[in-house]
């Protein structure tokens, strides 16, 4: 399978299951996808439990035909991982706190 057509299965499954808003905070459960949009870039992101911490994968793309891009993270409790677009279209937080990992977006966390 393709990177292209994976980005794409993961990007329907999570459409099925859930979506975010601008400024919306969720908490995630392992394994749960979670969908994602800033302006014209949108994808998805979920974790896994490793023995090293939450490992959290988050794939973007810029419109349909965007190459998607996976962004991995490892984090333990009390960390954070920020991306943001270029055009201001806004930002990703997703945060540890102790068990819970929520993601937020919000165009207020790129200024």
């Amino acid at each position: 399978m393709s990177i292209r057509s994976t980005a794409l299965a993961a990007f329907t499954l999570a459409a099925l299951a859930t979506t975010t808003g601008v400024a919306e905070a969720r908490g995630l459960r392992p394994i749960e996808a979670q969908s994602i949009h800033l302006g014209d870039v949108s994808g998805v992101a979920y974790y896994t439990v490793e023995p090293d911490g939450y490992r959290v994968v988050t794939t973007l793309a810029q419109g349909e035909t965007g190459t998607p891009v996976r962004f991995v993270s490892v984090l333990a409790p009390g960390q954070r991982a920020l991306l943001s677009t270029p055009n201001r279209a806004g930002a990703l937080e997703i945060s540890r706190t102790g068990d819970s990992v929520t993601v937020r977006t919000s165009p207020a966390l790129s200024n």
